[in-house]
């Protein structure tokens, strides 16, 4: 029996192979685990309506937009996603409040002879705790956000009333597939018999796979790039449907480039919900967007930690996320550009670096976990594009070196990996 939270997390941590820590050595090809342990609670994914989002990049953004509209219209919302970048609470949350630790304590106590039988992994553990508080705290609706993958990632056990696949991009190919239509295929693994799927935006030979397998699911499909428009105007985004605008001037806090397709697939996803027969508004729509971060708490997207220097911090960490945070880079006018980085192991480092400016100055750093790349390493690896700087392994001493470095002027940027964002002090 655990009584403390503290050794309840050190038991999850020391015995659960955790993805985030190790890699691939954690993910369970099947959902076996999963379906055991809900089978052991009673099944509380049944409990409660929910939204599945899928997507290389911009599912987590997506999920807390939708949260946040949820919440907006007055339904008892719950959000799961993964990683937290600061305490294991963050991963689960109803209205935008983090899973109480006596809860993680409680549940791990209750399933610890199953945990022993079957060794469940960390990210298995999880998803079947957030199912678990979700019933017990009789959510209205849960958006859940798909861990790695889509087909046999742990949450692939619920039925949505509808699912969302923000987009397809590189990543994790040693797990998904060596190309983008393997990977999508794997993403499309989430469409159900029946229950109709939204894609943000078309991408040429990956459109045909989605279109295929909701049709043999006979799952309706809507792609929200065909209806959906956004367009900013005084820092104010119109949102229009089929060239009309229907939601106009949200002060949007989320500033990532890349925020336009989440908004429209966001956007299309409540439509569809609506459908379903969920009463939501417009203007609910509205709030929502306006009051993501406030709502759920949202952190790590194209976030300001200072304003002079202004200094930046994104947890883009793949080839398509780099390059999103790099095209938004040239945007904002600075004397002198500092980029803090760091990234993982198993990520396309080649295909990441060649796609960072040269004309900055490097701080390369990397977070406190085994899958991340030895500084050092990735600095060498650096040279080979023309990047150069100085190695500061811990996170927060490269970021005061570029602080004292740079003038008010001055742009740095802190980022490559969620886990660098992660051990931001001020986050």
């Amino acid at each position: 029996m655990f009584t403390t939270y503290q050794e309840t997390l050190d038991y999850l941590y020391a015995n659960l192979p955790m993805f985030q820590r190790i890699g691939a050595a954690a993910f369970k090809k099947d959902l076996t685990n999963t379906i055991k342990l809900c089978d052991a609670l009673g099944n509380p994914e049944k409990k409660f309506k929910s939204i599945h989002v899928a997507g290389t990049n911009g599912k987590g953004s997506s999920s807390h937009m939708l949260a946040s509209i949820l919440q907006e219209s007055k339904r008892k919302t719950g959000l799961y996603t993964s990683p937290h970048l600061k305490s294991f609470t963050e991963r689960i949350r109803v209205n935008g409040e983090e899973v109480s630790e006596a809860f993680v304590v409680d549940f791990v106590n209750r399933v610890q002879p199953v945990v022993d039988e079957i060794k469940p992994s960390f990210f298995e553990i999880t998803v079947a705790m957030a199912f678990d508080y979700f019933a017990s705290q009789q959510v209205d609706v849960a958006v859940i956000e798909v861990g790695l993958g889509g087909r046999l990632d742990s949450t692939n056990v619920i039925t949505p009333e509808v699912s969302l696949i923000t987009n397809i991009g590189w990543d994790h190919k040693d797990l998904l597939g060596d190309t983008l239509e393997k990977i999508a295929g794997e993403k499309a693994g989430i469409i159900k018999p029946g229950i109709p799927v939204v894609i943000s935006e078309r991408q040429d030979g990956i459109d045909d796979i989605f279109l295929r397998i909701a049709k043999e699911q006979n799952a309706p499909i809507y792609f929200a790039s065909d209806q959906f428009e956004v367009s900013t105007i005084d820092g104010k985004h119109q949102i229009f449907k089929d060239g009309t605008v229907v939601i106009r001037d949200v002060k949007f806090p989320l500033n990532g480039r890349y925020q336009s397709h989440n908004i429209r697939g966001a956007v299309n996803t409540v439509e569809v919900f609506r459908k379903r027969g969920f009463k939501i508004t417009d203007a609910a729509v509205k709030r929502g967007l306006q009051n993501v971060i406030r709502n759920t708490h949202l952190k790590g997207r194209w976030q300001v930690l200072k304003k002079r220097p202004l200094m930046i911090c994104d947890t883009g960490h793949n080839v398509d996320g780099i390059r999103y945070v790099t095209q938004q880079l040239k945007t904002i006018p600075h004397k002198r550009l500092h980029i803090v980085f760091g990234v993982v192991k198993d990520k396309a480092i080649d295909d990441i670096l060649q796609l960072l400016p040269r004309e900055a100055t490097y701080y390369f750093c990397q977070a406190k976990l085994p899958r991340a790349l030895d500084a050092s390493e990735l600095a060498k690896k650096a040279l080979d594009y023309g990047l150069q700087g100085k190695v500061i392994a811990d996170v927060n001493e490269a970021k005061k070196t570029a602080l004292k470095n740079a003038s008010e002027d001055d742009l740095i940027f802190i980022g490559g990996s969620t886990f660098v964002v992660a051990e931001i002090n001020e986050l």
